[in-house]
């Protein structure tokens, strides 16, 4: 029979979990706890018409995750929230390791790039991004006016 641990992953982790003063800033991760450096991990692939990018977001659903494009900056966002009610409807809480709260990530797309150009598509915790490649106009030469007389 499998009991719950009133200790962590790592025995030693919880007992010894000191601050990293470098990174005080994020002390505290409420989003998945301690995995939340290992979410929203991205591949990148780059193609001669463009880049495929395929950023994992296991637990979303469609409708948490935003995009947008602003400055040539293309900016995923996703944010959850459990319900308080699901504590009464499933029974005693022993251990939460599920957190309500928000991610976000940007990459930098050029600010050649519309919104209609990026295309996007979710399945199975994936969001797959398609980004195409676009040069920036180019700057008409100077030419001589010549001056009469």
């Amino acid at each position: 029979m499998l009991l719950p641990s009133i200790f962590g992953e790592s025995l030693l982790d919880d007992w010894m979990d000191f601050p990293d003063m470098r990174d005080f800033g994020n002390i505290e991760k409420k989003l998945y706890g301690k995995n939340a450096a290992h979410i929203m991990k991205t591949d990148v692939h780059e193609h001669d018409e463009g880049f495929e990018l395929d950023i994992d977001l296991p637990g979303f659903k469609k409708e948490e995750i935003q995009l947008e494009l602003e400055d040539g900056y293309l900016t995923v966002s996703a944010a959850k929230g459990l319900e308080s009610d699901e504590k009464n409807k499933k029974g005693k809480l022993i251990r939460k390791e599920r957190y309500s709260g928000s991610m976000q990530r940007s990459f930098f797309v050029g600010k050649e790039l519309k919104e209609e150009d990026i295309k996007a598509k979710f399945e199975d915790g994936v969001l797959k991004l398609s980004v195409p490649k676009k040069e920036a106009e180019k700057v008409p030469e100077k030419k001589r006016i010549m001056i009469e007389g």
